[in-house]
């Protein structure tokens, strides 16, 4: 169940996350929870405290507390700043100082309405041309797309560091670290 995006808006997402980052001998965009990663981002201030920073230092991977679960508390400053970004300005004066914002949200919404409420019917050269029309919305989804794949699994994407796993990456390895000659490489 989506926390920000109705229903079939989550439909829409997947399937187009799905044509940008397919499943084949690797993992595709919605098998590492992708779709979930954009919609906890947009949907971030609709949990207590807000899902933006994961906690720290360790992740408890590789020992330590898992402290990435929890995350922190805002500023009033980092709030402002990262609810103008996903919300936009709203026409609020305190969001608006250097003009006004279009939000993660608002970009969302009108692009999967461009993509239409009919993509996931479409065939695959149908959905790419209405991922190629829509250039601008479909360059932000790749964009997501990358970091719900290769992120820390805290934010919702990368399930099970599968993502990591398709890249030879370890994760964050801390409190290990890292050793001198992993740093040095081959």
């Amino acid at each position: 169940m989506p926390l920000w995006f109705s229903d079939e808006e989550f439909a829409v997402l997947s399937a187009a996350c799905e044509r940008l980052v397919p499943e084949d001998e690797t993992p595709g965009a919605v098998s590492l929870g992708v779709p979930d990663y954009i919609d906890g981002l947009l949907g971030a201030f609709l949990v207590d405290p807000p899902r933006i920073w994961a906690g720290g230092p360790t992740s408890g991977r590789y020992g330590g507390e898992a402290a990435f679960a929890r995350f922190h508390r805002l500023s009033p400053l980092d709030e402002l700043a990262w609810r103008t970004r996903i919300e936009g300005s709203r026409g609020l004066p305190e969001r608006e100082f250097n003009g006004p914002v279009r939000g993660l949200q608002e970009r969302y919404r009108s692009g999967l309405a461009e993509l239409g409420a009919d993509f996931c019917d479409l065939g695959p050269e149908d959905q790419d041309e209405r991922l190629r029309n829509g250039r601008s919305f479909t360059a932000l989804l790749y964009e997501h797309c990358c970091e719900g794949m290769y992120g820390a699994p805290e934010y919702g994407g990368n399930r099970d560091g599968a993502g990591w796993d398709a890249v030879g990456f370890p994760g964050d390895v801390q409190p290990r670290g890292w050793s001198d000659a992993e740093v040095a490489g081959p």
